[in-house]
C-alpha cells in the first residue's frame, strides 16, 4: 500500500476551514452504514401494533407526527456518529501518527488541535442532547431524553477498547446496534416488544464486528508493534478471516429471524436477505481473491450496498 505526503502540521486556520477538515477526515458518507437501520427501525416502530387484516401497515402511521419524529432521528444519527469518530480520532491521535496508514489523519498530523476536537465535541453533544430533549418537549417522549447521555458513552467506549480486548470489532458492532433501538425508542417504546426490532440489532452488531475484523487486518502490524488488540493481530490473518466469517453467518441467520418474526416484513425484504447473503459471500470471495487489495471493495462498497437495500426492502415492505 502507497502513502502520501503527510500534509502541513499547521492547524487548518478559521471555523469553516477546521469544520470542513474534520468532516473530511472522520468520513461523513460512512453514515450509511447505520443510518438505513435506524430509518427501519423508526419505520417498524411507526407501524407497530396498527393496522388490521389486510390492511397496509403505511395506513396505520400518524404521518405528521412521524415525518417530525424522522427528522429528529436523523439529526441525532449525524450528531451520534460525529461524536463518536471525534472521539476515536482524539483518543488515537498518537497511536495514527505513528502508522503510515492513519498518519494523515487531522487530528495526528496536527491540521487539528486537542482543543478544536474538544470543541466540536461539545457542539456535537449539545446538539444530540437538544434533539433528544425535543422528543419530551415535542411528542412528549421523554425516553431519548433520559438515554442520551448514556448513548454517548456507550458509542464512544469503543475507541478505548482496542487497549484491552481483541473483542473491540464487537463493541464498535455494539455501538452500531444501537441505532435501530434508538430509534425505535425516539418513536414508540413499546415497539421493543417486537422480537423483529433486537433480532435486527443483533444483525447491525455481528455484521459490523465481522466487516471491522476484515478492515483490522491491513493494521496487523502496527497494532502488534503498538500493544494494540484485535482478532487479526492475536489470532493472525488467517484465523481473523475465519472470525469475520462466522461473524457474518451468525449475522445472516439474525437477519433471517427478524424477517421470520416480523409479519410487516414481507417478499421485498426477503429478497433483500437473499441479496444480503449473495453480497456477504461476495465480499469474502473479494477479499480471498485479492487480499488487502480488495479492502475498498469489501469493506466500503459492498457493505454500503447492503445497509441501503435491507433498509429500503425493510421500508418498502412496512408501507405496502
Amino acid at each position: 500500500m502507497t502513502t502520501e505526503a503527510l500534509p502541513s502540521q499547521h492547524p487548518a486556520p478559521g471555523v469553516f476551514a477546521k469544520l470542513s477538515t474534520a468532516a473530511a477526515d472522520i468520513k461523513i458518507a460512512h453514515s450509511v452504514f447505520a443510518l438505513p437501520f435506524a430509518v427501519l427501525g423508526a419505520f417498524l416502530a411507526a407501524a407497530h401494533g396498527g393496522g388490521g387484516p389486510g390492511e397496509a401497515a403505511g395506513a396505520s402511521i400518524d404521518w405528521p407526527r412521524f415525518s417530525g419524529q424522522l427528522g429528529l432521528i436523523v439529526v441525532c444519527m449525524v450528531f451520534a456518529r460525529t461524536w463518536a469518530m471525534l472521539v476515536n480520532r482524539l483518543a488515537d491521535r498518537r497511536l495514527d501518527a505513528s502508522n503510515p496508514r492513519t498518519a494523515r489523519r487531522a487530528f495526528a498530523s496536527g491540521r487539528l488541535t486537542a482543543r478544536d476536537g474538544a470543541a466540536m465535541l461539545g457542539l456535537c453533544g449539545l446538539g444530540f442532547g437538544v434533539a433528544c430533549v425535543l422528543f419530551g418537549v415535542i411528542y412528549g417522549n421523554w425516553w431519548p431524553a433520559w438515554g442520551a447521555a448514556p448513548v454517548l458513552v456507550w458509542i464512544g467506549f469503543y475507541s478505548f477498547t482496542k487497549r484491552f480486548t481483541a473483542l473491540c470489532h464487537v463493541f464498535l458492532g455494539g455501538a452500531l446496534a444501537t441505532s435501530p433501538i434508538a430509534a425505535a425508542v425516539a418513536v414508540d417504546p413499546g415497539s421493543l416488544s417486537s422480537p423483529a426490532i433486537w433480532c435486527l440489532a443483533g444483525m447491525v452488531l455481528c455484521w459490523v464486528a465481522g466487516f471491522d475484523v476484515i478492515y483490522a487486518l491491513q493494521d496487523l502490524d502496527h497494532d502488534r508493534g503498538a500493544g494494540l488488540r484485535s482478532v487479526p493481530s492475536a489470532m493472525g490473518a488467517g484465523r481473523a478471516i475465519v472470525v469475520s466469517r462466522l461473524l457474518h453467518a451468525v449475522s445472516f441467520a439474525a437477519l433471517m429471524a427478524a424477517w421470520m418474526l416480523e409479519p410487516r416484513l414481507g417478499m421485498v425484504f426477503a429478497a433483500g436477505v437473499a441479496a444480503t447473503g449473495i453480497l456477504l459471500v461476495a465480499e469474502h470471495a473479494v477479499l480471498a481473491r485479492r487480499g488487502k487489495a480488495g479492502l475498498d471493495m469489501a469493506f466500503f462498497t459492498l457493505n454500503g450496498v447492503i445497509s441501503v437495500v435491507l433498509g429500503l426492502a425493510g421500508i418498502a415492505d412496512v408501507l405496502f
